[in-house]
């Protein structure tokens, strides 16, 4: 495969952009392609913000300067390792500075195929272009994990969506809409459709509202850090090791780790988002979604409850958080060096959490995916290129 790149990266969000970084610094034979920030530009409201803390949305530099607090301060932007979360607009702005600055030659083409070919691979592009490479690496974020249920998903599009479907949801002002779900996505999509004047009522599974705590303080007593340390997740002993050490989560048998990459850190709220929510709409817990049907231009919900109850709710639309969970489904197995079984085809992000751990659904997953990928194959270039200048000297 002479005529090869040394690796394509395909993605580029916060996991893509960080491993093309460290290449890229490395001098390794790289393109990468993808639509820069896409998820988070394309597929979140307006007026969102982060759950995770400012020190921990971090995109992962080689040189460990391209920080989001060093964005804001050359931006003028408020910014604060904890306790004041992060704008979506401010987090897009980093990721397209952070691109500009360290990952400038990305193409905006999406790739439609990889298949195995001479020893490597081979990418088609949507343009109908075919790329050859030596390695790739899979950086895909979570708008390729978009689930809704049944039965939800037999009803049409006009009545029924998925929330990553909206950016703009003052579009539902003075209508009645439904979201279900109790996790972060549900929670914040439900205030900020009340936000915007919208009539909104959550309903929930969980038999209440999930809350996690504030963050705690970074200077609080070293014993009170010992028994319970802060992480890039959250706070404990068990929020630390997701945070900190997904080579060691992937020895946990596998059932143990598909359930705790799926219920590790919720469905919960942000702290801060809590006092936009409780109290400021309708909350329904306990009740499951048994049926869906269209009526005229209103769809109407049966839901059943967790002690045999059952009722109706109508409204002008539903929106349904959720990600595709079943294992196996949109999930790849790989190695400690995020290798899957396919040699030369590296994993990261979402796709990975079941084996993982929890981090792989958070930017700050993106250090230890970025510079454990990394490291293989900037080792695996140099010594391509010690090899070709010992042959050209004889």
């Amino acid at each position: 495969m002479s005529d090869a790149v040394e690796v394509a990266i395909v993605g580029a969000g916060p996991y893509g952009l960080s491993v093309g970084a460290h290449l890229r610094k490395a001098g390794v034979s790289v393109r990468q392609f993808g639509l820069p920030m896409q998820l988070w530009r394309a597929f979140m409201p307006e007026g969102m913000f982060l759950k995770s803390q400012g020190f921990a949305s971090n995109l992962s530099a080689p040189d460990g300067t391209h920080t989001l607090e060093a964005f804001c301060q050359a931006t003028g932007r408020s910014y604060a390792s904890y306790g004041l979360p992060v704008p979506l607009d401010t987090f897009v702005a980093y990721g397209q500075w952070f691109r500009a600055e360290l990952v400038p030659d990305i193409e905006e083409v999406l790739v439609t195929d990889v298949a195995q070919r001479d020893g490597g691979f081979e990418l088609t592009l949507a343009n109908s272009e075919q790329v050859r490479a030596r390695k790739v690496v899979i950086a895909i974020g979570v708008e390729h994990f978009a689930h809704v249920p049944e039965p939800l998903s037999a009803l049409p599009a006009a009545v029924c969506t998925h929330a990553s479907a909206h950016t703009d949801l003052s579009a539902f002002r003075d209508r009645e809409v439904i979201v279900v779900g109790a996790g972060q996505s549900a929670l914040e999509s439900a205030a900020l459709l009340h936000e915007n004047g919208a009539n909104v009522t959550l309903v929930a599974r969980k038999d209440k509202i999930r809350w996690n705590g504030a963050p705690l303080n970074p200077d609080r007593p070293l014993p009170q850090r010992l028994r319970e340390p802060e992480s890039g997740l959250g706070s404990g002993w068990a929020t630390w090791f997701y945070s900190n050490h997904p080579d060691w989560f992937r020895h946990l048998p596998r059932s143990t780790r598909v359930y705790r990459a799926r219920t590790a850190l919720g469905p919960a709220g942000a702290s801060w988002l809590r006092s936009r929510v409780e109290g400021q709409f309708p909350a329904l817990t306990g009740l499951s979604v048994k049926s869906a049907k269209v009526d005229g231009s209103r769809v109407v919900l049966r839901l059943a409850g967790t002690d045999g109850s059952s009722r109706e709710l109508a409204a002008d639309h539903v929106i349904r958080s959720g990600l595709q969970k079943e294992p196996g489904t949109g999930s790849s197995v790989v190695g400690r060096d995020y290798q899957s079984s396919v040699p030369g085809l590296y994993v990261i992000g979402p796709a990975v959490a079941p084996t993982m751990g929890p981090v792989m659904r958070f930017v700050f997953g993106s250090e230890h995916a970025a510079t454990t990928v990394a490291r293989p194959l900037i080792g695996a270039f140099a010594a391509g290129r010690s090899r070709a200048a010992v042959a050209a000297g004889r």
